[in-house]
């Protein structure tokens, strides 16, 4: 993704930072990650993320607030559900990078620890 001829103004700067605030939080990411593509009530949420209902509940307001997700209501019970999709790409964007840093760290710990037995390292003779 080539941003270099794209200005961000301060306003704009300040929405992106908002957004990565929202999901700035490991609870509001496992009730998304929790409702997947899928529909489900508070309790079901509650019981799926095993937090609080309180907990659950407030979480939920700031995705709502920030557009991630959308609710219905059908009589005394509220669905939730992610509207943002773009929300999984991003998902699946970072926690890719992240098994590439944790592999090639595991590969250097890996060298680092023959090297300490005295092994040789594919790189030496």
């Amino acid at each position: 993704m080539d941003t270099s001829d794209r200005v961000l103004t301060p306003e704009a700067l300040e929405l992106v930072a908002a957004r990565f605030r929202v999901l700035s939080e490991p609870s509001r990411l496992r009730i998304l990650h929790t409702l997947g593509r899928s529909e489900m009530s508070v309790g079901d949420l509650v019981t799926a993320t095993n937090a609080s209902q309180a907990n659950t509940y407030k979480h939920l307001g700031m995705l709502l607030e920030a557009g991630v997700v959308a609710r219905r209501k059908e009589g005394l019970n509220a669905f939730y559900r992610v509207a943002d999709e773009s929300i999984f790409e991003l998902c699946e964007l970072v926690c890719s990078r992240l098994a590439e840093q944790l592999s090639a760290r595991h590969g250097a710990v890996s060298r680092f620890a023959n090297l300490s037995a005295g092994e040789p390292t594919s790189g030496s003779k």
